[in-house]
C-alpha cells in the first residue's frame, strides 16, 4: 500500500491479503481518498456480507468468472459476469457469491475509503 504522490508499482506480494468469508481479498492501495483491491471466489463460495461504506461508492468489476452481489436490505440481487460492474451506494450492505463452476476474480474500488 502506498500514500505518496510518487508513481509506484505494486507487486501482489506487497499486498494486504485477507480474508472476508470464503472471499479472499488483496488491498494494494489505500490513501485518503481512495482504495483499490481484488477479491477471488473459488465455486460455490461468498464472502461475508459488507456492511457498506459510510461516505464511499463501492465499484465491483469482474475480471474473470461469475458473481453475484446480493443486497441483504434490499432483498435483492444482481448477476455479473465477466467486464461487468455494478456501483453500490454508500451505506448499502452487500455481499458477493460465485455461482459458476471456475474461480472468479473481482476488482474493488472505494472512493473516498471509510
Amino acid at each position: 500500500m502506498t500514500e505518496s504522490s510518487e508513481i509506484k508499482k505494486i507487486r501482489k506480494q506487497e499486498a494486504r491479503d485477507f480474508m472476508e468469508g470464503e472471499e479472499h481479498c488483496r488491498l494494494y492501495f489505500k490513501n485518503g481518498q481512495h482504495l483499490f483491491g481484488t477479491s477471488s471466489l473459488m465455486p460455490g463460495k461468498k464472502g461475508a456480507v459488507d456492511p457498506g461504506h459510510k461516505h464511499g461508492h463501492e465499484v465491483f468489476y469482474v475480471a474473470s468468472g461469475t458473481v453475484i452481489c446480493r443486497f441483504p436490505r434490499k432483498g435483492t440481487s444482481v448477476e455479473l459476469a465477466e467486464g461487468d460492474v455494478v456501483v453500490v451506494p454508500p451505506r448499502e450492505p452487500h455481499e458477493l457469491m460465485n455461482p459458476g463452476s471456475s474461480k472468479a476474480i473481482v476488482c474493488w474500488s472505494l472512493a473516498p475509503p471509510d
